[in-house]
Parts: structure tokens; sequence; C-alpha cells
């Protein structure tokens, strides 16, 4: 197929372009500024053709004819370009998320593309309990701009009248076998501080899980779904682990390393930010805190439209995952080792 990645500078877009292309795909790679494709390894992505334009800015900020020729050189188009921040205005996300959604929407349409959208599990929003692909997506009820504007992206594509399906995975975090990353961004900066005990605080309810889903399961999934477009059509995919490790878990596999620190979980209810210390105090306001909803939620994500239509179902992800994601954070010197935490 051929086929147009947005966002394929990204961590998900990067190793989703280096397995279409081992597919045998022609991989035409989207870039806003980044003009380097990169799979999780680090190695470049020989895709046919790097394109640079904006999502946000109508055809790209491209010209008619350029508009034109891109979208009738392509069967398929998958979209990863996204703003994942937690932390940006209103504008921004309908921007990006909602109006770059639109914008690839409008070109896959031009060009008579199959469109795959890449949005997030979250989209369900602060909800407990099991969360299967067909549930309608809630009206409100997010815990950020992120996850209420890739609902309205996903509602968008729903209404577009193209051939879609909607990949959406769960927290994204390293290769499974080894735990490897290219980039550590999002979650990973909130895990450092946690890690390093710069914020030893955190607001958790009892019996709250996270959906830790690594790289490679997800980017094979999206192939899998580009690969199998006409039984995908119309479907809702979750690329997730399946397996919600309870928080308390997480925390003492964090504190289970001598130089790490294990924070302390505080019911809510219990939690007053103004009373950390200073520094504790604006760490968890920039960069901690915009990820503790995730400490107090219960969602249970099913993926079985996802293995049935691909066959492909995600490997274990208990504390030895966990592990392993914290052994290649030290092995590059994201996190500290034991000799340098005792100096």
């Amino acid at each position: 197929m051929r086929i147009l990645v947005t966002g394929a500078a990204g961590l998900v877009g990067g190793e989703v372009c280096a397995r279409l292309v081992a597919a045998g795909h022609s991989v035409t790679a989207l870039v806003h500024r980044n003009p380097d494709i990169r799979a999780n390894n680090g190695s470049a992505v020989d895709v046919a053709r790097v394109l640079k334009g904006d999502v946000s800015a109508a055809h790209f900020g491209w010209d008619e004819g350029q508009w034109l020729e891109v979208s009738k050189g392509h069967d398929l188009l998958i979209h990863c370009a996204a703003t994942v921040r937690f932390d940006l205005a209103e504008e921004d996300y309908r921007a990006v998320n909602l109006g770059g959604t639109a914008n690839a929407l409008a070109l896959a349409e031009a060009g008579g593309m199959a469109f795959l959208h890449v949005s997030t599990a979250y989209v369900c929003g602060t909800r407990d309990g099991p969360i299967r692909e067909g549930d309608l997506l809630p009206d409100s009820g997010f815990a950020n701009g992120y996850e209420a504007s890739k609902a309205a992206g996903e509602r968008l594509v729903q209404a577009s009248g193209l051939r879609w399906a909607i990949a959406r995975p769960s927290i994204v975090v390293g290769e499974h076998a080894s735990g490897a990353i290219r980039q550590f961004d999002t979650t990973y900066a909130a895990f450092k501080l946690i890690a390093e005990g710069r914020v030893r605080h955190m607001p958790a309810r009892p019996g709250a899980t996270l959906d830790f889903v690594p790289i490679d399961h997800v980017a094979a999934g999206i192939v899998a779904i580009a690969e199998a477009m006409d039984e995908a059509e119309g479907g809702i995919f979750h690329l997730v682990s399946s397996q919600p490790l309870p928080v308390e878990r997480f925390t003492s596999a964090i504190g289970a390393y001598p130089h790490f620190h294990e924070p302390e979980l505080v019911a809510p209810q219990d939690f007053d930010p103004t009373q950390l210390p200073a520094l504790e105090r604006r760490l968890f306001r920039r960069v901690a805190g915009l990820y503790a909803s995730y400490f107090q939620r219960d969602p249970h994500f099913d993926d079985s439209a996802f293995r049935e239509v691909t066959g492909m179902q995600c490997p274990e992800t208990g504390e030895a995952y966990i592990r392993r994601l914290i052994d290649h954070c030290i092995e590059v010197g994201f996190l500290g080792r034991e000799t340098e935490a005792a100096e």
C-alpha cells in the first residue's frame, strides 16, 4: 500500500513507519519541523518520501497543487500527529488535536483514502470498570484537555463518511523485551520526579490501576489494523495491556530499588498540595500533578475486537516488565545508578 503517516517523527509514528517499511509498504512521512524518521531503537527509517506540513493549518500549509498531488497519491492515511501534553490551553488542543484531525480527514477525502486514526484509550474519561471498544464516547468527565480533545477528534472521524478505523493505545512505555524507548517524555517525566524523591507524595485512590502498554505492541497493532482495513473498517480497537497494574504495585516496584524513593500514596480527599514543601509543591503542580488523575482510576480496557481482527494479544506486563523499564532508564542515564545516588 501507499501510506501517508502524519506525526511520523514522533515516538509512535516513527516506529509505525519502520514497521510499515519493513512490511514492504511505500511510506510517505509527514513531519512538522523535525525531518528525522526514526524507529524506537534510534535507527533511521528509509521512507519513500518526507514531507513537511502543519496539520493545524488548512491544506497543511501547502498550495492546491501539492494538496491534490499528495491526496491522490496514497491509499491510506494513518493519523498519528497530536499534541500529547496535558498542560496546554484549550485553543492549542483545538488547533492540533481537533483541527489537525479535521484537516487530515479533508486530505483523505480529497484522495479517497482510508483513514486510521490514532487516539487514546483514555477517551473513556474518569470512568472505572470495564471499558469496551464499542462503548459510546462520554460528553464530559475527562481528566484533562488532552483526553477531551482526542474524544472530539474521534467524533469527527466517525462522522466523516470515510472508510475509517480508530486505534486507542493506553499508557505507551518501553519495548516489552528490553524496556527500551527512544525518548523520555510525558509519563516518564513524572516517573523520574517520583523515583528520585523530588515528588514524595501522590494522591492515589485505593484500588486504582495503571495500564502500561509496550510501544512495540502498539506500533505492531497499528500496522496490523492498517493491513486489515477491509475487516477493520468502522471499528474501534484498544491497544492496551488488558492487565491493569495496581498503583501500589507500581510504586513498590520503584521502591524495590534502594536508591529510589517509593512515594507516599495519600487518599485524594486528604491530599493538600499547598501543604507540600515549596520545591515539591512546584514540581507537583508543573509535572507530577498533571498525571495524578491516573493514580485515581480503575479502568479495565477490553480489547476483544482488536484481538479478533489482528490475532494479537499484549504480552505480560506485571512487575517484571516494570523492572525492565526502570533498568533501561538506569542503563541509558535517564535515572541515576545506585553509586551515583550514594555520591
